[in-house]
């Protein structure tokens, strides 16, 4: 899958026929700003705004020091797969008090990559649930943050109580190459439910 950098491409193809929308989830300070900003070929749309003390109450940010913006509605990108199709994709965001936008945000999306984190994977749970409630299918990939305990596969899924067709895999979503990889799963598994991306 190749995607043109951001300089090279800003307008579609004129052959692009079919756009898929995807969601790119997960909890508070997992990364899915840095995962969808990463794989654009256009400036991705951000909304974040500067953490307040007002929030400091209700975001954990025990694993996420140095935090300081956070995600207010969406983080939207663009990656185009093929001369006739492009895939958008949407960050949520990830604090409860914003999970309201959801629904809105799900409404004509294909499917959603979970972003997880093993410090937190508890964290995951609300998340998979809304997805599974809003009738979503999803992939579940394991963000690679630095100092990240090492747990295996078998592991993560054993507690996050997985289903063997949910694809679960490592990424790192500041690498463009393992970023790509699991846009790839996702993709992928959503072909093996639907057929056909292009007439889905």
């Amino acid at each position: 899958m190749d995607c043109a950098p951001a300089s090279e491409t800003v307008y579609l193809p004129e052959g692009v026929r079919t756009a898929v929308k995807l969601l790119v989830v997960g909890h508070f300070a997992v990364g899915k700003t840095t995962f969808v900003g990463t794989l654009s070929e256009i400036p991705p749309l951000r909304t974040e705004e500067v953490m307040t003390q007002a929030g400091a109450s209700v975001d954990d940010l025990t694993d996420a020091r140095g935090k300081t913006t956070t995600t207010v509605a969406l983080d939207f990108g663009r990656v185009t797969l093929n001369d006739s199709l492009v895939l958008y994709l949407f960050g949520a965001p990830g604090q409860r008090r914003f999970t309201g936008l959801w629904s809105d945000l799900t409404r004509g999306a294909l499917g959603a990559l979970v972003l997880a984190d093993t410090r937190r994977l508890d964290h995951s749970f609300e998340v998979m649930g809304l997805l599974e409630e809003l009738d979503l299918p999803y992939a579940v990939a394991l963000n690679d943050f630095d100092g990240m305990p090492g747990h295996g596969l078998d592991e993560v899924r054993e507690a996050l109580d997985l289903p063997p067709v949910t694809p679960l895999l490592r990424c790192d979503a500041r690498d463009r190459i393992s970023a790509t990889e699991t846009l790839i799963a996702l993709v992928t598994h959503l072909l093996a439910r639907t057929g056909d991306l292009e007439n889905a």
